[in-house]
């Protein structure tokens, strides 16, 4: 049986990169797009409308950056956001980081690396692009509490496989490949994780594994 396409809602203030996007998402690569935005405070009420599985969010807009837009997403329960950013934009990456985005893809990606990013945050696993990877490592330093260095000995041999992929940007799926293991399993261990580190989510994580060398910046 076929699987159902994943529903995507487009926010950008630029037209022609809302255009781009819906030549990029395409149903024969399982993705529908349901909608689109000009502008962040436009999503509340097309989410209410189209249901999407992934807002994907341009971070500088007008009126309502993406930050403001994913922040409100976030304290109501809405969809997963993407994020789409560029190399300047440090400022907004650390905010909404804060903000609770699940992943982040530069603009000049590969079309291939979108689409790949949609259907990870779709399945609920996070995905930084590898090149954003710097930038949320720079940025995240400042907006994140560090834990005790010391808490990583509480993590079992395969907590700390499933952290260092983590770091890497392996997916849940991908995790679980390599691993051997079933994606609840996965999640389980993410979740251990977690607790035992006192992270709130995926990119505190990576940022964990990189600053106690468990992965090697590359």
């Amino acid at each position: 049986m076929t699987a159902e396409p994943v529903s995507a809602l487009l926010v950008d203030d630029q037209e022609l990169v809302r255009s781009g996007l819906r030549r990029i998402l395409r149903r024969r690569d399982g993705i529908v797009v349901v909608g689109d935005c000009s502008d962040g405070d436009e999503v509340p009420a097309a989410v209410a409308e189209h249901r999407p599985d992934v807002v994907v969010m341009d971070l500088r807009m007008k009126r309502v950056n993406g930050i403001e837009a994913t922040r409100a997403l976030a304290d109501c329960g809405g969809p997963p956001v993407l994020a789409l950013t560029t190399f300047s934009d440090d400022d907004l990456l650390s905010g909404v980081l804060r903000a609770g985005a699940a992943g982040f893809v530069l603009k000049d990606s590969p079309a291939e690396e979108l689409i790949r990013a949609v259907h990870a945050v779709a399945r609920g696993d996070g995905y930084l692009d590898p090149s954003v990877t710097a930038r949320v490592l720079t940025t995240y330093r400042t907006a994140a509490s560090d834990p005790a260095p010391d808490a990583v000995s509480e993590l079992t041999p395969r907590e700390l496989d499933v952290l260092t992929l983590v770091a890497k940007g392996r997916s849940n799926g991908e995790i679980a490949e390599e691993l051997v293991i079933s994606g609840v399993t996965v999640k389980s261990h993410i979740g251990r994780i977690f607790g035992k580190l006192g992270l709130r989510d995926r990119p505190a994580a990576i940022v964990y594994a990189y600053r106690h060398g468990l992965v090697a910046p590359r």
